[in-house]
Protein backbone atom coordinates (compact mmCIF):
# COMPACT_ATOMS: atom_id res chain seq x y z
CA UNK A 1 0.00 0.00 0.00
CA UNK A 2 1.33 3.44 -0.79
CA UNK A 3 1.82 6.25 1.29
CA UNK A 4 -0.86 8.11 -0.58
CA UNK A 5 -3.42 5.51 -0.46
CA UNK A 6 -2.45 4.77 3.03
CA UNK A 7 -3.30 8.45 4.14
CA UNK A 8 -6.32 8.34 1.68
CA UNK A 9 -7.96 5.38 3.98
CA UNK A 10 -6.57 6.63 7.49
CA UNK A 11 -8.76 10.08 6.36
CA UNK A 12 -11.63 8.12 4.97
CA UNK A 13 -11.90 6.31 8.25
CA UNK A 14 -11.47 9.43 10.35
CA UNK A 15 -14.55 10.95 8.51
CA UNK A 16 -16.37 7.50 9.25
CA UNK A 17 -15.59 7.99 12.63
CA UNK A 18 -16.55 11.45 12.99
CA UNK A 19 -19.81 10.57 11.73
CA UNK A 20 -20.93 7.79 13.99
CA UNK A 21 -19.79 9.50 17.15
CA UNK A 22 -21.90 12.37 15.51
CA UNK A 23 -24.65 10.46 14.79
CA UNK A 24 -24.87 8.69 18.24
CA UNK A 25 -24.36 11.55 20.18
CA UNK A 26 -27.30 13.43 17.89
CA UNK A 27 -29.57 10.12 18.68
CA UNK A 28 -28.78 10.12 22.78
CA UNK A 29 -29.28 13.97 22.88
CA UNK A 30 -32.87 13.36 21.54
CA UNK A 31 -34.02 10.99 23.85
CA UNK A 32 -32.66 12.99 26.75
CA UNK A 33 -34.30 16.15 25.65
CA UNK A 34 -37.50 14.39 24.60
CA UNK A 35 -37.69 13.04 28.24
CA UNK A 36 -37.08 16.40 29.70
CA UNK A 37 -40.24 17.95 28.09
CA UNK A 38 -42.33 15.17 30.09
CA UNK A 39 -40.15 15.24 33.05
CA UNK A 40 -40.88 19.30 33.50
CA UNK A 41 -44.49 19.27 32.58
CA UNK A 42 -45.23 16.72 34.84
CA UNK A 43 -43.17 19.15 37.88
CA UNK A 44 -45.39 22.01 36.36
CA UNK A 45 -48.71 19.75 37.27
CA UNK A 46 -47.66 19.52 40.45
CA UNK A 47 -47.39 22.85 41.01
CA UNK A 48 -50.56 23.97 39.90
CA UNK A 49 -52.30 21.63 41.94
CA UNK A 50 -50.35 23.31 45.13
CA UNK A 51 -52.05 26.40 44.21
CA UNK A 52 -48.24 28.01 43.30
CA UNK A 53 -48.31 30.97 40.87
CA UNK A 54 -48.17 29.57 37.32
CA UNK A 55 -45.04 29.80 35.28
CA UNK A 56 -47.22 31.31 32.52
CA UNK A 57 -48.04 34.25 34.65
CA UNK A 58 -44.35 35.10 35.75
CA UNK A 59 -43.88 32.55 38.77
CA UNK A 60 -40.87 30.88 39.71
CA UNK A 61 -42.00 28.12 41.60
CA UNK A 62 -40.79 25.15 39.85
CA UNK A 63 -37.16 26.10 40.96
CA UNK A 64 -37.76 24.97 44.18
CA UNK A 65 -39.23 21.59 42.94
CA UNK A 66 -36.72 18.56 42.54
CA UNK A 67 -38.83 17.27 38.97
CA UNK A 68 -38.57 20.05 37.44
CA UNK A 69 -34.80 19.97 38.30
CA UNK A 70 -34.28 16.22 36.91
CA UNK A 71 -36.13 16.88 33.66
CA UNK A 72 -33.74 20.44 33.65
CA UNK A 73 -30.53 17.91 34.27
CA UNK A 74 -31.98 15.65 31.54
CA UNK A 75 -32.21 18.76 28.83
CA UNK A 76 -28.25 19.69 30.00
CA UNK A 77 -27.33 15.94 29.63
CA UNK A 78 -29.15 16.32 25.90
CA UNK A 79 -28.07 19.83 25.22
CA UNK A 80 -24.21 18.88 25.90
CA UNK A 81 -24.66 15.63 23.49
CA UNK A 82 -25.90 17.73 21.20
CA UNK A 83 -23.08 20.18 20.82
CA UNK A 84 -20.64 17.56 21.09
CA UNK A 85 -22.21 16.40 17.91
CA UNK A 86 -22.05 19.65 15.98
CA UNK A 87 -18.12 18.94 16.89
CA UNK A 88 -17.71 15.65 14.94
CA UNK A 89 -21.18 16.00 12.06
CA UNK A 90 -22.12 18.68 10.19
CA UNK A 91 -25.11 20.52 11.90
CA UNK A 92 -27.47 19.64 8.75
CA UNK A 93 -27.37 15.85 9.76
CA UNK A 94 -27.44 16.60 13.64
CA UNK A 95 -30.31 19.33 13.63
CA UNK A 96 -33.09 17.04 12.05
CA UNK A 97 -32.68 14.37 14.29
CA UNK A 98 -34.20 16.06 16.57
CA UNK A 99 -37.36 15.23 15.59
CA UNK A 100 -36.80 11.77 17.51
CA UNK A 101 -37.40 13.70 20.60
CA UNK A 102 -40.73 14.62 18.86
CA UNK A 103 -41.96 11.15 18.90
CA UNK A 104 -40.37 10.48 22.45
CA UNK A 105 -41.78 13.20 23.67
CA UNK A 106 -45.26 12.04 21.99
CA UNK A 107 -45.03 8.76 23.59
CA UNK A 108 -44.02 9.26 27.23
CA UNK A 109 -46.83 12.28 27.35
CA UNK A 110 -49.72 9.83 26.41
CA UNK A 111 -48.06 7.46 28.93
CA UNK A 112 -47.61 9.62 31.82
CA UNK A 113 -49.46 12.83 31.37
CA UNK A 114 -52.59 11.02 29.65
CA UNK A 115 -52.76 13.40 27.18
CA UNK A 116 -54.57 12.11 24.01
CA UNK A 117 -52.75 10.94 20.87
CA UNK A 118 -54.98 9.45 18.25
CA UNK A 119 -54.32 7.59 14.81
CA UNK A 120 -53.54 10.95 13.48
CA UNK A 121 -51.21 12.04 15.85
CA UNK A 122 -49.13 8.61 15.69
CA UNK A 123 -49.24 8.61 11.87
CA UNK A 124 -47.81 12.46 11.92
CA UNK A 125 -45.20 11.40 14.54
CA UNK A 126 -43.83 8.56 12.20
CA UNK A 127 -43.99 10.95 9.44
CA UNK A 128 -41.78 13.87 11.49
CA UNK A 129 -39.23 10.49 11.29
CA UNK A 130 -39.61 10.33 7.56
CA UNK A 131 -39.18 14.12 6.71
CA UNK A 132 -35.83 14.15 8.81
CA UNK A 133 -34.55 10.92 7.18
CA UNK A 134 -35.07 12.26 3.66
CA UNK A 135 -33.75 15.83 5.37
CA UNK A 136 -30.40 13.74 6.36
CA UNK A 137 -29.92 12.09 3.18
CA UNK A 138 -30.50 14.75 0.54
CA UNK A 139 -28.66 17.65 3.34
CA UNK A 140 -26.80 20.77 2.16
CA UNK A 141 -22.84 19.56 3.81
CA UNK A 142 -21.34 22.63 5.65
CA UNK A 143 -17.86 23.52 4.32
CA UNK A 144 -15.09 22.01 6.36
CA UNK A 145 -14.14 24.19 9.68
CA UNK A 146 -11.23 22.25 11.83
CA UNK A 147 -10.66 25.37 14.21
CA UNK A 148 -11.70 28.32 16.27
CA UNK A 149 -10.27 31.00 14.05
CA UNK A 150 -12.03 29.38 10.83
CA UNK A 151 -15.43 29.41 12.19
CA UNK A 152 -14.69 32.89 13.76
CA UNK A 153 -14.13 34.21 9.72
CA UNK A 154 -17.37 32.85 9.45
CA UNK A 155 -18.93 35.11 11.90
CA UNK A 156 -17.76 37.81 10.65
CA UNK A 157 -19.47 37.22 7.39
CA UNK A 158 -21.92 40.33 6.87
CA UNK A 159 -25.30 38.48 6.08
CA UNK A 160 -24.58 36.47 9.21
CA UNK A 161 -24.46 39.35 11.26
CA UNK A 162 -27.59 41.22 9.61
CA UNK A 163 -29.16 37.61 10.86
CA UNK A 164 -28.18 38.16 14.66
CA UNK A 165 -29.45 41.25 14.75
CA UNK A 166 -32.52 40.60 12.91
CA UNK A 167 -33.10 37.74 15.84
CA UNK A 168 -32.17 40.27 18.49
CA UNK A 169 -34.26 42.74 17.46
CA UNK A 170 -37.80 40.17 17.07
CA UNK A 171 -36.81 38.68 20.59
CA UNK A 172 -37.04 42.38 22.09
CA UNK A 173 -40.24 42.91 20.98
CA UNK A 174 -41.70 39.50 21.67
CA UNK A 175 -40.42 40.28 25.04
CA UNK A 176 -41.39 43.47 25.75
CA UNK A 177 -44.78 43.90 23.29
CA UNK A 178 -46.35 40.55 21.67
CA UNK A 179 -45.60 38.17 24.69
CA UNK A 180 -47.64 40.03 27.36
CA UNK A 181 -50.58 40.42 24.78
CA UNK A 182 -50.75 37.52 22.64
CA UNK A 183 -48.67 34.77 24.41
CA UNK A 184 -51.31 33.17 26.31
CA UNK A 185 -53.65 32.74 23.19
CA UNK A 186 -51.07 32.22 20.52
CA UNK A 187 -48.44 29.21 20.86
CA UNK A 188 -46.61 30.88 17.93
CA UNK A 189 -45.75 33.82 19.86
CA UNK A 190 -43.15 31.80 22.03
CA UNK A 191 -42.24 29.41 20.38
CA UNK A 192 -40.84 31.74 17.56
CA UNK A 193 -38.72 33.30 20.35
CA UNK A 194 -37.30 30.09 21.73
CA UNK A 195 -36.74 28.75 18.05
CA UNK A 196 -35.06 32.09 17.08
CA UNK A 197 -32.93 32.67 19.91
CA UNK A 198 -31.94 28.34 19.36
CA UNK A 199 -30.80 29.14 16.12
CA UNK A 200 -27.76 31.28 17.37
CA UNK A 201 -27.43 28.40 19.96
CA UNK A 202 -25.98 26.38 17.32
CA UNK A 203 -23.34 28.32 16.43
CA UNK A 204 -22.41 28.88 19.86
CA UNK A 205 -22.34 25.28 20.08
CA UNK A 206 -20.22 24.15 16.96
CA UNK A 207 -17.75 26.46 18.78
CA UNK A 208 -17.97 24.91 21.75
CA UNK A 209 -17.30 21.83 20.06
CA UNK A 210 -14.50 23.13 18.31
CA UNK A 211 -12.73 23.92 21.21
CA UNK A 212 -13.32 20.86 22.98
CA UNK A 213 -12.36 18.86 19.78
CA UNK A 214 -9.46 20.78 19.57
CA UNK A 215 -8.53 20.16 23.50
CA UNK A 216 -9.19 16.61 23.45
CA UNK A 217 -7.19 15.25 20.41
CA UNK A 218 -4.46 17.73 21.39
CA UNK A 219 -4.26 20.02 18.46
CA UNK A 220 -4.47 22.90 21.19
CA UNK A 221 -6.17 24.24 24.40
CA UNK A 222 -9.17 25.46 22.71
CA UNK A 223 -10.55 26.93 26.18
CA UNK A 224 -7.11 29.48 26.05
CA UNK A 225 -9.10 30.92 23.38
CA UNK A 226 -11.61 33.95 24.31
CA UNK A 227 -13.85 33.07 21.37
CA UNK A 228 -14.39 29.95 23.69
CA UNK A 229 -15.56 31.76 26.79
CA UNK A 230 -17.58 34.01 24.65
CA UNK A 231 -19.43 31.50 22.76
CA UNK A 232 -19.73 29.70 26.19
CA UNK A 233 -21.12 32.79 27.51
CA UNK A 234 -23.72 33.01 24.69
CA UNK A 235 -25.06 29.53 25.35
CA UNK A 236 -25.65 30.33 28.70
CA UNK A 237 -28.07 32.98 27.76
CA UNK A 238 -29.72 31.68 24.66
CA UNK A 239 -30.01 28.61 26.98
CA UNK A 240 -31.44 30.99 29.78
CA UNK A 241 -34.06 33.08 27.90
CA UNK A 242 -35.26 29.26 25.65
CA UNK A 243 -35.40 27.73 29.56
CA UNK A 244 -38.09 30.74 31.10
CA UNK A 245 -40.36 31.03 27.38
CA UNK A 246 -40.50 27.25 26.64
CA UNK A 247 -41.41 26.74 30.41
CA UNK A 248 -44.13 29.28 29.72
CA UNK A 249 -45.41 27.21 26.63
CA UNK A 250 -45.35 24.20 28.17
CA UNK A 251 -47.46 25.21 30.87
CA UNK A 252 -50.45 27.03 28.91
CA UNK A 253 -50.51 24.27 25.72
CA UNK A 254 -50.48 20.36 25.75
CA UNK A 255 -46.70 19.14 25.09
CA UNK A 256 -47.58 16.89 21.97
CA UNK A 257 -48.30 20.39 20.75
CA UNK A 258 -45.39 22.18 21.89
CA UNK A 259 -42.66 19.74 20.77
CA UNK A 260 -43.79 19.63 17.20
CA UNK A 261 -44.54 22.85 16.80
CA UNK A 262 -40.76 23.82 18.61
CA UNK A 263 -39.26 21.41 16.35
CA UNK A 264 -40.38 22.49 12.80
CA UNK A 265 -39.66 26.29 13.60
CA UNK A 266 -36.26 25.43 15.52
CA UNK A 267 -35.04 23.42 12.77
CA UNK A 268 -36.10 25.73 9.35
CA UNK A 269 -34.11 28.62 11.65
CA UNK A 270 -31.42 26.57 12.18
CA UNK A 271 -31.41 25.97 8.15
CA UNK A 272 -31.74 29.43 7.47
CA UNK A 273 -28.64 29.95 10.02
CA UNK A 274 -26.70 27.25 8.35
CA UNK A 275 -27.72 28.39 4.79
CA UNK A 276 -26.32 31.84 5.71
CA UNK A 277 -23.22 30.71 7.64
CA UNK A 278 -21.55 28.27 5.79
CA UNK A 279 -23.34 28.89 2.16
CA UNK A 280 -23.60 25.24 1.96
CA UNK A 281 -26.75 25.94 -0.63
CA UNK A 282 -24.33 26.97 -3.04
CA UNK A 283 -22.76 23.74 -3.86
CA UNK A 284 -26.36 21.56 -3.76
CA UNK A 285 -27.81 19.47 -6.62
CA UNK A 286 -31.12 20.45 -7.62
CA UNK A 287 -31.66 16.79 -6.73
CA UNK A 288 -30.70 17.22 -2.98
CA UNK A 289 -32.70 20.83 -2.87
CA UNK A 290 -35.93 19.15 -4.15
CA UNK A 291 -35.04 16.38 -1.95
CA UNK A 292 -34.84 18.79 1.67
CA UNK A 293 -37.51 20.63 0.18
CA UNK A 294 -39.68 17.53 0.00
CA UNK A 295 -38.39 15.96 3.42
CA UNK A 296 -39.09 19.22 5.29
CA UNK A 297 -42.22 19.66 3.94
CA UNK A 298 -43.38 15.62 4.67
CA UNK A 299 -42.56 17.63 8.37
CA UNK A 300 -44.74 20.44 7.89
CA UNK A 301 -47.72 17.72 6.72
CA UNK A 302 -46.66 15.33 10.04
CA UNK A 303 -47.04 18.80 12.38
CA UNK A 304 -50.78 19.53 10.61
CA UNK A 305 -51.97 15.85 11.72
CA UNK A 306 -50.66 15.99 15.19
CA UNK A 307 -52.45 19.32 15.71
CA UNK A 308 -55.70 19.54 13.57
CA UNK A 309 -57.57 16.46 14.33
CA UNK A 310 -55.82 16.21 17.84
CA UNK A 311 -59.79 16.36 19.68
CA UNK A 312 -60.80 13.78 17.20
CA UNK A 313 -61.55 10.16 18.36
CA UNK A 314 -59.43 8.18 15.38
CA UNK A 315 -58.39 4.67 15.98
CA UNK A 316 -57.96 1.47 14.20
CA UNK A 317 -61.51 0.88 14.86
CA UNK A 318 -62.13 2.86 12.17
CA UNK A 319 -60.52 1.51 9.74
CA UNK A 320 -61.90 -1.79 10.35
CA UNK A 321 -65.79 -0.10 9.63
CA UNK A 322 -64.18 1.46 6.20
CA UNK A 323 -62.61 -2.09 5.28
CA UNK A 324 -66.02 -3.63 5.35
CA UNK A 325 -68.82 -4.48 3.06
CA UNK A 326 -71.98 -1.48 2.14
CA UNK A 327 -75.30 -2.95 3.43
CA UNK A 328 -77.46 -3.00 0.27
CA UNK A 329 -81.48 -3.15 0.44
CA UNK A 330 -83.07 -6.41 -1.36
CA UNK A 331 -84.54 -5.26 -4.77
CA UNK A 332 -85.00 -7.66 -7.26
CA UNK A 333 -84.25 -7.34 -11.43
CA UNK A 334 -87.17 -4.98 -11.90
CA UNK A 335 -86.78 -2.54 -8.71
CA UNK A 336 -89.84 -3.62 -7.37
CA UNK A 337 -90.52 -5.26 -3.76
CA UNK A 338 -91.59 -8.66 -3.78
CA UNK A 339 -93.01 -10.37 -0.45
CA UNK A 340 -89.01 -12.14 0.40
CA UNK A 341 -87.54 -9.04 -0.28
CA UNK A 342 -90.05 -7.46 2.19
CA UNK A 343 -90.09 -10.04 5.14
CA UNK A 344 -85.68 -10.35 4.73
CA UNK A 345 -85.71 -6.45 5.53
CA UNK A 346 -88.22 -6.60 8.04
CA UNK A 347 -86.26 -9.25 10.02
CA UNK A 348 -82.64 -7.37 9.32
CA UNK A 349 -84.58 -4.72 11.01
CA UNK A 350 -86.21 -6.24 13.73
CA UNK A 351 -82.40 -7.88 14.64
CA UNK A 352 -80.99 -4.31 14.30
CA UNK A 353 -82.81 -2.27 16.81
CA UNK A 354 -83.38 -5.52 18.84
CA UNK A 355 -79.17 -5.04 18.94
CA UNK A 356 -79.35 -1.42 19.86
CA UNK A 357 -82.18 -0.21 22.12
CA UNK A 358 -83.11 -4.37 23.35
CA UNK A 359 -86.09 -6.41 23.13
CA UNK A 360 -88.52 -4.82 25.58
CA UNK A 361 -87.49 -1.15 22.97
CA UNK A 362 -88.19 -3.47 20.46
CA UNK A 363 -91.86 -4.69 21.31
CA UNK A 364 -92.79 -1.46 21.99
CA UNK A 365 -91.55 -0.15 18.44
CA UNK A 366 -93.73 -2.97 16.82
Amino acid sequence: MSSITKIAFEVQLYNTTNFYIGLGLAISSSIFIGASFIIKKKALIRLQRRGALRASSGGFGYLKEWMWWTGFLSMGIGEAANFAAYAFAPASLVTPLGALSVLISAILASKYLHEKLNLLGKIGCLLCILGSTILIIHSPKEEEINTLNELLDKVKDPGYIVYILIVIICSILIIFYFGPIYGKQNIIVYICLCSSIGSLTVTSCKGLGLALKETIFGFSNGFSNWLTWAFLFSVILCVSIQMNYLNRSLDLFETTIVTPIYYVFFTTLVIIASAILFKEWENMSAEDILGSFCGFLTIIIAIFLLNAFKEMDISYENIRRMLQPKRKLFINSNNQWNNRDEERLITRLETELNHTYGAQALTRTI
